[in-house]
């Protein structure tokens, strides 16, 4: 399913860009060329499907998911296209690459955010967790082979996995919601309370999980 491109969150770019503050004049000029390129040439995807809660390996999804008796399993990218993007802009202009790079890292989770919007439109009067993706706690980040698998992604929006578990393109991101008929507790969130932060392949990154 296709996405609109949504509106890009600036602060977030700026801080995958190490921004901290208001942005240079320069930086911003920079940062309005890259969104403006993005929602012209990207074509945001998504794909999911409700299982029920899948018995992947570890304890902390487990958890996240008690009281759900329904799971949803969804895959979003921004597509070949903005790899294209990425690498004409490496052959000339190093800084615009740069640019790209984090607007593309904040448009993602924009468009996670609105397939999980538009998935929830069709579990009415229901009541979700936050989306947990492989590589947080001690989920590992091979179960994105599942997932791709489950979700048919490769042939649906052309999302793959590398030898090294990492999904191409680049920018995307599979993740999981729990889908319950009872309102959840409030659960804790942030890298300060996992126990995989200091092995954590996005903190490495400079990233984030989103959780």
């Amino acid at each position: 399913m296709i996405l609109p491109c949504p509106p890009l969150d600036r602060s977030e770019a700026l801080r995958y860009l190490g921004v901290r503050g208001k942005a240079p004049d320069d930086i911003t000029a920079l940062l309005e060329r890259a969104e403006a390129l993005l929602c012209e040439k990207v074509k945001p995807r998504y794909v999911w499907r409700a299982v029920d809660p899948p018995d992947f390996p570890g304890e902390d999804l487990a958890r996240h998911l008690a009281g759900c008796r329904t799971a949803v399993l969804f895959a979003v990218t921004l597509g070949q296209e903005s790899e294209e993007l990425f690498r004409r802009a490496q052959s000339g202009d190093m800084a615009l690459a740069v640019t790209l790079d984090a607007a593309a890292s904040a448009l993602t989770e924009n468009c996670c955010d609105l397939a999980e919007t538009e998935i929830q439109k069709a579990f009415p009067d229901r009541y979700f967790t936050f989306r947990f993706s492989p590589g947080y706690g001690d989920l590992p980040l091979s179960v994105q082979r599942d997932m791709i698998r489950l979700l048919n992604a490769e042939r649906l929006i052309g999302l793959t996995v590398s030898p090294s578990d990492m999904l191409l393109p680049q920018k995307s991101v599979t993740a999981i919601l729990g889908v319950s008929d009872a309102e959840l507790p409030k659960a804790r969130q942030g890298c300060a309370l996992c126990r995989m932060r200091e092995q954590c392949q996005y903190r490495k990154a400079g990233e984030h999980c989103g959780f």
